[in-house]
């Protein structure tokens, strides 16, 4: 009764705790939570010696933390009142992110490094979860409230991409200490007992100096005495692996932990034994679907799959450099497996399982994997010939594209982009252009690296290569993320200049780029200032190049932004859209209107120059006999003439 009351007094101190807090920051006094904040972050990034096995996540969480010392440092500036209850659920909701990113970097920074290495999946889960909280923490912020600056507020939308494709991205596994691991707490592996992997597990995981030891000691006994109890078979683990690494620095120390007697006494949930050579060697599940690689070892094929498609060319188990790239299914093992599964009763994981298996054992994936493998020759010629024959299979069917992807072409194909044999950039821009296509390979392309490459030659190549370049860029950024990465690589200039004094072909290229990118409204303060509009109001006066719905719908986006506005709402301007509306397709007709509309929404004196100009009679007309979408659009822009009070509407005269 007495500890069940203690709890209740804890709880309710907490409780006072944080309504304290609140009513601080309710009552106006937001800057000390503002600074709090940036104090958090200081201390995150104060964090020194992440454990390797999350080394990567923890740097990048830090790296994204600190883009928003930025925003920090402009609210507390601006000191907007905490009275609004938007305004304070808001930074109560960045605070909250900040915590929990704080607890997950810290747990990386002094935990067991054992324990981080078997839990390396469910880490990567924590990690997804911040990203998760913060991502929902930003989208919330009312960055009007705050008059967040534009230029803070394109480095939150960075912040933001990054923290999508962080959750995006499944890292590869560290294969050989993923195999070491399992070999290790292996029970019917007489490997176990090998030596030289202990000590290989111990130096990859940085256990390997008697100071070393120590520190992991004292997090182990943390770890068994932490209240909310981890899995107890995973800290007898922890235990026992902690106990070798002793053995083999020569410690004389024979007990690891205070109590760890008791904690080797604690009983083991029974459960099915898979034989080893059914688990995959990568994921270490049951596999549904086995594939044979070219050193005769065998992995479940979404695992291989995703370790070729990130670049490596070694065997996982092996290390062998693999000299094909094609993947043979294992029918042996995989009926043995479901004999197996019969026999236990034990069902297998809902996966996908293919059994058309021609296109990854037929003459075509054979000769893309011979031709992958020349790009790696030393041997120019030889890599111009291989590139020239990826270009025309990429281009010729969905399954080439597919097929080049899975084999590993993308990777070499980026590397070599940095050639300065104008031949070989063409062919290979244009490779990109068409492996593009598939849209799973639009983040693979985009991973790699091949963005800023691309757009260099933009900038430097033949026409040919430009006008494919550009068209690639425009393919990538179908991806939201990709037109932010593109944005930022300073991609939007070289399309520009293109539009301006490109071919016929290049023109339209990079106009059908820019339309997409300037989706993005940052991209479209970028495309201003780079000094798109006079190029496309030249274009829109040349008949032959017939983009006039590219032009004007590039022109309805760039109206929404206040400097364009300001650019475009030129009288000269309002006279062509005026003459289109008048004598453009019904298509051209819409458009115009639409950008009329756009205009005159934030600028009475553009209604008035369409007025002067005629548009009237032309609107009249198309409220009669236009399309649909036309005739709304032209209603709206009458009834916005109408009720505009800075105008002297009188359509009669």
């Amino acid at each position: 009764m007495d500890c069940e009351g203690s709890r209740i007094e804890v709880k309710e101190k907490k409780r006072m705790l944080l309504s304290s807090s609140l009513m601080e920051v309710c009552s106006g006094n937001g800057d000390e939570f503002v600074k709090e904040m940036m104090e958090l972050i200081e201390k995150v990034c104060s964090y020194s010696g992440f454990r390797k096995t999350q080394r990567k996540e923890c740097l990048n969480l830090v790296r994204r933390l600190k883009l928003l010392v930025p925003l920090l440092e402009e609210i507390k500036e601006l000191n907007p009142s905490t009275n609004d209850h938007w305004v304070f659920n808001s930074l109560l909701n960045l605070k909250k992110a900040l915590l929990a990113a704080k607890k997950l970097l810290k747990t990386c920074n002094s935990g067991s490094k054992i324990f981080l290495a078997l839990e390396s999946e469910a880490m990567m889960s924590r990690f997804h979860a911040v990203c998760d909280k913060l991502n929902l923490a930003l989208s919330e912020m009312p960055y009007e409230k705050f008059g967040i600056s534009e230029e803070v507020k394109e480095q939150v939308e960075l912040m933001h991409m990054q923290l999508n494709r962080a959750k995006r991205r499944t890292e590869s596994q560290d294969m050989e200490l993923a195999m070491d691991m399992m070999v290790v707490f292996s029970k019917d592996d007489d490997r176990n007992a090998d030596g030289a992997i202990i000590e290989r597990l111990a130096k990859k995981l940085e256990l390997h100096t008697m100071a070393d030891l120590k520190t992991e000691t004292v997090a182990v006994r943390k770890l068994v005495k932490a209240k909310n109890a981890h899995n107890k078979d995973i800290v007898q683990q922890v235990v026992d692996l902690l106990t070798k690494f002793k053995q083999i620095s020569g410690t004389d120390e024979n007990h690891v932990l205070d109590g760890a007697a008791s904690l080797r006494c604690l009983e083991k949930s029974k459960s099915l034994s898979i034989p080893n050579e059914f688990l995959c060697p990568i994921s270490l599940e049951i596999m549904t679907d086995p594939v044979i690689i070219a050193t005769g070892q065998t992995y479940e094929r979404e695992s291989i799959q995703k370790w070729l498609n990130s670049g490596h060319r070694t065997c996982p188990k092996t290390g062998q450099k693999l000299n094909y790239l094609t993947l043979a299914p294992n029918f042996a093992l995989r009926n043995l497996i479901q004999q197996w599964c019969e026999k236990n009763n034990y069902e297998l994981p809902k996966k996908e399982i293919s059994d058309d298996f021609d296109i990854a054992s037929s003459p075509l994936a054979e000769e893309i994997s011979s031709l992958i493998l020349n790009l790696y020759s030393s041997h120019l010629n030889v890599q111009r010939d291989a590139i020239i024959r990826l270009r025309m299979l990429s281009k010729e069917s969905p399954d080439s594209r597919v097929l080049i992807a899975n084999s590993g072409g993308i990777p070499p194909l980026v590397c070599l982009l940095s050639y300065t044999d104008s031949e070989i950039e063409e062919h290979i821009v244009t490779s990109l252009l068409n492996l593009s296509l598939d849209e799973s390979n639009k983040r693979l392309i985009a991973r790699e690296g091949a963005i800023p490459a691309i757009i260099q030659v933009l900038r430097n190549g033949t026409e040919e290569a430009k006008e494919n370049s550009a068209a690639a860029l425009f393919s990538l950024s179908i991806l939201d993320e990709n037109k932010v990465l593109i944005g930022c690589s300073n991609g939007i200039r070289p399309l520009v200049d293109l539009l301006r004094c490109g071919t016929s072909r290049g023109k339209k290229d990079a106009g059908t780029a820019l339309f997409s990118l300037v989706l993005n409204h940052a991209n479209r303060s970028r495309a201003i200032k780079e000094g798109i509009i006079p190029p496309l109001l030249d274009i829109l006066e040349d008949k032959t190049l017939d983009m006039v719905d590219e032009v004007l719908s590039i022109l309805l986006l760039i109206a929404s932004h206040h400097e364009g506005r300001y650019e475009i709402g030129r009288l000269s301007f309002i006279e062509t859209l005026v003459e289109i509306v008048r004598d453009g397709t019904p298509k051209n007709k819409e458009c115009a209107i639409a950008v009329i509309l756009e205009l005159g929404s934030n600028n009475s004196s553009c209604l008035l120059a369409a007025l002067q100009y005629g548009v009237y009679d032309h609107l009249i007309e198309i409220t009669r006999c236009g399309t649909n979408r036309a005739k709304r659009k032209a209603n709206s822009l009458l009834h916005l003439m109408s009720k505009n009070e800075h105008i002297p509407f009188d359509p009669r005269r």
